[in-house]
């Protein structure tokens, strides 16, 4: 797979942007990519240093629409944590 395949979505939410002040971004990433190919896939995309990956299977909510209901997609998000002397990503700046 190729990095744009692993890297979906960067996640904007007020928690995840409280992790911009010590390097650590959300992303919504593929189902099947694994910690090693989502650091590669991050290092190539913004030209950053990872140091950490965590990964989070999300499971889709409850959701209904009049009488009909249905569950959203499952999805899976990482947490990159990038080094202490690797710079931010450009894309975050200025969302705190």
């Amino acid at each position: 797979m190729v990095a744009q395949d692993i890297v979906i979505r960067p996640v904007i939410t007020e928690k995840s942007m409280a992790g911009n002040a010590i390097k650590m971004y959300t992303f919504e990433v593929a189902r099947c990519a694994n910690k090693i190919e989502i650091k590669r896939a991050v290092e190539e995309l913004f030209g950053v240093k990872v140091l950490k990956v965590n990964v989070v299977n999300v499971k889709g909510h409850l959701r209904r629409h009049g009488r009909n209901q249905g569950y959203t997609s499952d999805w899976k998000k990482a947490y990159v944590v990038l080094t202490e002397d690797s710079k931010a990503i450009e894309f975050f700046e200025g969302m705190v």
